[in-house]
């Protein structure tokens, strides 16, 4: 048996942060426990007070938990691959974007900024509470818009996987290796650069 490593013990950061960015991460094992609607409320809170241009708040999300009854419906949305350690989750999680400003109907070029913004309040409300707060690309959006009836002037950006964590032997055998230690970083000499582009 396997337990989820502690972040704070595998990573460190080059220069002073909270300690909160480093405890987020994204495990995949999660123990099939279901969690508190206020639980799920308290993270969807945090995303509430995300930045957004013009305040416009763009961001919408639907959800299903383990026990209610879209649960296949959500499952369903998600690649093979990814139902097989989701199965675990207490809740799934769907984030949209409205591409149009509410204020005149304009395109809104930041959309997708915005409701990212929002995902990771969600995501860093989820490490305070220890949560594993997993999100996720792979998903058949097309086929989340029509099983969630999404209309077309929002974009279906996320899936988020959350649940209490657990031990890597709930996992598939080839997903337990990835949960053994949380992701490192590039160094900032790689992603930052004073002046014009110079990578």
């Amino acid at each position: 048996m396997s337990q989820l490593p502690n972040p704070l013990e595998h990573r460190t950061a080059d220069h002073p942060i909270l300690d909160l960015f480093l405890k987020r991460w994204s495990p995949r094992a999660m123990s099939g426990e279901t969690i508190p609607d206020a639980d799920l409320m308290t993270l969807f809170e945090a995303a509430r007070w995300a930045p957004s241009t013009y305040n416009e708040q763009e961001w919408r999300f639907l959800y299903a938990t383990r026990d209610g009854e879209h649960w296949e419906t959500f499952l369903g949305l998600l690649m093979e691959a990814n139902q097989a350690w989701c199965k675990n989750a207490a809740a799934l999680i769907v984030g949209l974007s409205c591409k149009t400003f509410s204020r005149n109907g304009k395109p809104n070029p930041v959309h997708t900024l915005d409701c990212g913004m929002a995902v990771e309040n969600l995501l860093l409300q989820g490490a305070t509470m220890d949560l594993v707060c997993h999100a996720m690309a792979g998903f058949d959006r097309s086929k989340a818009r029509v099983a969630l009836n999404i209309p077309d002037d929002y974009d279906v950006e996320v899936m988020i996987a959350v649940g209490r964590p657990a031990d890597t032997d709930v996992l598939p055998e080839d997903y337990q290796e990835m949960d053994q230690q949380p992701s490192g970083r590039k160094p900032l000499s790689e992603i930052v650069a004073s002046g014009p582009f110079a990578f």
